[in-house]
């Protein structure tokens, strides 16, 4: 495992690029047929859910993929990089059987972010609700986010994101310049009661102009996002435009910079800004150059693997792997890659211990690592 050096949040950030290759590790396929998978979620008698961006959402039972999508699912807009995106269980969900999905709602041409909550009876989703949506519409297929965190407390962080590269546009300017304003849910984490409304005590309440849903603020594409068990951090990893993708803790009230504050530059060359680092503004934990276009994020917690128990797991869409990321407090001490060879979209830890990740692809998959020998 390769070391990083790492002592402190300000200041410039570590760069990370090609990593050693984990040992000791491998794949096999659980499920296949799934057709971009997005997320994935156990429900408590051991099945799964799992999204499909294409706007299905699927369950996995005693080991094999039911034929039929779960129906009752609000409408969704499969379009470009958007769709139906995150699945995650209400924290009561024994006694409320809630479940909660992150999508694509409206056109082409207006689009937003949204979350929407439904009761599962094992078969279909009944008394569906979309409990909140972007304020703003956006036009384009590009960046919605869009992972759905729980808190002890029983309110839910949701990130929404930047809206698009340029030449898109928002009231005259690039949209993704909307990561710093308040105004706007665009390029936010919020944080949200479990009905879809404003915590009450987040950190912009009673700002004017401000929308109080917001927690964190200069954020381009969350594609992961998880929390701590054991410290109670909360961790994103998001991409940047070309290099510059951020390992974050995210905490409440902060400015994470972009596109003000960036090591990104533009697809066609140029620097996005002249700063890396600035007063007031969140350093990142990790950055990583050139992109590996991250995608889910979990904490291992199990005993399954040796010497892995506490550490952190990052997908990469590009380079077609998992980061796994060593840990002392907020810093990165270690670093390796496990070589999946397909886009990983999402990386989870099952109830059985094992580590599972969904893989984008046409004819996607649920793997299974496995340590060499079982």
């Amino acid at each position: 495992m390769m070391t990083v050096s790492c002592t402190a949040r300000t200041g410039p950030a570590p760069i990370s690029g090609d990593v050693p290759e984990a040992t000791g590790w491998r794949a096999e396929v659980v499920v296949g047929g799934l057709d971009h998978p997005w997320s994935i979620a156990w429900l408590p008698d051991g099945s799964a859910l799992v999204t499909e961006r294409a706007g299905r959402l699927r369950l996995i039972r005693d080991g094999k993929l039911d034929p039929e999508p779960i129906v009752g699912l609000p409408p969704v807009l499969a379009f470009g990089q958007g769709g139906l995106l995150d699945v995650a269980l209400h924290p009561d969900f024994a006694d409320n059987h809630l479940v909660y999905l992150s999508f694509v709602t409206g056109t082409p041409e207006a689009n937003r972010t949204a979350l929407a909550r439904g009761r599962f009876d094992g078969h279909a989703l009944r008394d569906t609700e979309v409990i909140f949506r972007n304020a703003d519409p956006k036009s384009g297929g590009q960046h919605f986010g869009s992972r759905i965190v729980w808190l002890p407390d029983k309110t839910l962080l949701l990130n929404v994101s930047d809206g698009g590269n340029p030449p898109l546009s928002f009231n005259g300017e690039n949209i993704r310049n909307q990561a710093q304003n308040p105004g706007t849910h665009f390029g936010k984490v919020l944080r949200l009661k479990d009905d879809g409304t404003p915590a009450p005590d987040n950190p912009f309440v009673g700002q004017p102009g401000a929308k109080p849903e917001i927690w964190t603020l200069g954020h381009r594409n969350i594609q992961g996002m998880t929390r701590d068990p054991v410290s109670g951090r909360i961790w994103a990893n998001e991409h940047g435009s070309r290099g510059g993708d951020e390992l974050n803790v995210i905490e409440g009230g902060h400015n994470y910079g972009w596109p003000v504050v960036t090591y990104s530059i533009e697809y066609w060359g140029p620097k996005i800004s002249d700063e890396t680092s600035r007063p007031g503004i969140t350093d990142p934990i990790l950055v990583w150059t050139p992109s590996k276009a991250p995608s889910g994020l979990t904490f291992y917690t199990g005993e399954v693997y040796p010497g892995w128990k506490g550490d952190l797991f990052s997908g990469a869409l590009k380079f077609r792997q998992i980061r796994h990321l060593k840990l002392n407090g907020t810093r990165v001490v270690g670093e390796e890659k496990l070589t999946i060879g397909q886009r990983v979209r999402d990386v989870r830890q099952g109830p059985d211990g094992y580590l599972y990740v969904l893989t984008d692809e046409d004819d996607g998959a649920l793997l299974r690592i496995l340590p060499v020998g079982k």
